[in-house]
């Protein structure tokens, strides 16, 4: 009996769940030298796309801010006058 594998890619699947769904990876880490701890570290990191973070309250203000820069530039005002070429 051979191996099989299924048909999907467990990559394109996990990328999926992550931007969509999101996720929260927590590790706290102490230094030790010589069984006497020197540093603690405890870190978080949430994990999803740009509308799942901004959907669960985070980075709203800096999403907000960055469109507003867009709509700016992309505006009238925010156009650089074309040079004028010589006749």
């Amino acid at each position: 009996m051979e191996p099989t594998r299924p048909d999907g890619h467990a990559v394109v699947d996990l990328l999926d769940v992550l931007l969509t769904e999101g996720a929260i990876v927590q590790a706290d880490v102490v230094v030790t030298v010589a069984d006497v701890p020197l540093i603690g570290i405890n870190l978080r990191a949430a994990i999803a796309g740009m509308t799942t973070m901004v959907e669960h309250g985070m980075f709203t203000e800096w999403d907000e801010e960055v469109r507003d820069q867009e709509r700016y530039r992309h505006s009238e005002f925010g156009r650089r006058p074309r040079p004028k070429t010589p006749e």
